[in-house]
């Protein structure tokens, strides 16, 4: 690494442990303001309008959306706009918190009237206790840095991490309150990953149609045709309608080298795994994953109460 890049790293690094001390300052003084702005919002019967303009502006963004996403319903409100007409948008059982690290922002500060004479509830997030806006709240959240990391002192970038990390606490908090579980969360994520784990069932997702189903004295030969037109790497041993054992890929190359030349005179039952671990087809397909990973599978046989093949499901299928 030469000089010049040194000097880069040594730059990125400096902006990074400025804005932990910043993040460490403000863990330090959170204290009952921060619980009375979490009861505030606790005791909201509407909805928590988050405000802010600029760079605070786009942080209220992502702490409304965070909010929205964890159990606090909340939307995002731009001052400037609000002025214009949106003031319309909140209701009189609303809570307003509002950002801006300077506290004086004109656009936030000729709402606050309305915000009063409307009788709601405003929480103030600033690094001035003693301006405008931190006067004139319910509520302040003190969010001071000793300085930005921008190297001209002059960007926000220390403070909207702060902004950041106490709109975070605030979400984890009020997710506490509330008990807030990861099945609410999937509720409001149903298009997301973890949502699809917690609200599908393995019957929604698992493969039913031509199932590579065979006999206890299926030859080695036709294991290998059935394993390789199945497409999942594996065939079921079915007896009297119900599982017996299944055969992997994996089986079939380990009996190639335990059996060689014997190989092709066994049958499918001298090498499957007996009694193979199922799930029904009801089980959420988070409980698939978890069977899985437990006994380090890759695939579960679906069966019905009483033991008959419905489908396969496989890991693969659960992380589409």
């Amino acid at each position: 690494m030469n000089t010049i890049q040194q000097e880069l790293l040594a730059v990125g690094r400096r902006t990074i442990a400025a804005e932990q001390e910043a993040l460490k300052t403000m863990e330090m003084s959170l204290g009952e303001e921060f619980i009375s702005a979490v009861e505030i919002i606790l005791g909201c019967r509407g909805k928590l309008i988050v405000t802010g303009m600029g760079k605070s502006g786009h942080i209220a963004c992502k702490i409304a959306a965070t909010l929205a996403s964890t159990g606090t319903p909340s939307f995002f409100l731009h001052p400037a706009e609000a002025f214009h007409g949106d003031l319309g948008m909140i209701s009189k059982e609303d809570v307003v918190l509002a950002l801006s690290y300077s506290g004086e922002t004109d656009e936030i500060l000729k709402i606050i009237p309305f915000i009063h004479e409307n009788g709601n509830k405003l929480i103030a997030m600033t690094g001035k206790p003693q301006s405008s806006l931190a006067r004139n709240a319910d509520v302040h959240l003190d969010i001071m840095v000793r300085e930005e990391a921008c190297i001209l002192h002059l960007a926000p970038t220390s403070s909207t991490t702060a902004q950041l990390a106490m709109g975070d606490a605030l979400a984890t908090t009020l997710m506490h309150a509330r008990k807030f579980t990861a099945m609410d969360f999937a509720r409001l994520h149903p298009g997301g990953s973890l949502g699809r784990r917690l609200l599908m069932t393995v019957g929604h997702v698992m493969r039913k149609d031509d199932l590579p189903v065979v006999a206890a004295d299926c030859t080695a030969t036709e294991m290998i045709h059935r394993i390789s037109k199945g497409g999942l790497g594996l065939i079921v041993i079915v007896e009297d309608g119900r599982v017996k054992g299944i055969v992997t890929d994996g089986d079939v190359r380990r009996a190639m080298e335990r059996y060689r030349a014997d190989f092709f005179g066994i049958h499918a039952i001298d090498i499957a795994t007996l009694n193979p671990k199922t799930i029904a087809a009801e089980r959420k397909l988070i409980e698939a994953e978890k069977c899985m990973s437990q006994y380090k599978i890759n695939s579960l046989l679906v069966t019905s109460p009483d033991g008959q093949l419905e489908g396969v499901i496989q890991l693969y299928d659960i992380k589409l």
